[in-house]
């Protein structure tokens, strides 16, 4: 089965990040929006922990979120991808379940 995993939350604020993270399995994917977007972020401190699970999880960033709040696709860590609204929902659909983390 595979798992969409979204994350709406700053990893700054709350640990809903670190508990996708954790509980993702390999191959999974994990949709970055709203305040989530602060994790894609290159140059933060929770760059490393992101960039590590980029080797066993597909990860995106919504760019219409990043864009609200005054960041570049520059910004994005390496190995995200940005997509847009018609994106999420493609991503929504090819997957089996959403899994949110609040």
């Amino acid at each position: 089965m595979s798992i969409l995993h979204t994350v709406n939350k700053s990893p700054f604020e709350r640990n809903s990040l670190e508990s996708c993270l954790k509980f993702a399995t390999d191959g999974a994917a994990v949709l970055l929006f709203e305040d989530g977007i602060y994790a894609a972020l290159s140059g933060t401190s929770v760059e490393s922990v992101v960039s590590g699970a980029l080797g066993k999880l597909k990860v995106y960033v919504l760019g219409p979120d990043l864009k609200a709040r005054g960041f570049s696709e520059e910004r994005v860590i390496e190995g995200i991808s940005v997509v847009d609204y018609a994106g999420f929902v493609d991503l929504a659909a090819e997957h089996d379940k959403v899994q949110a983390w609040l």
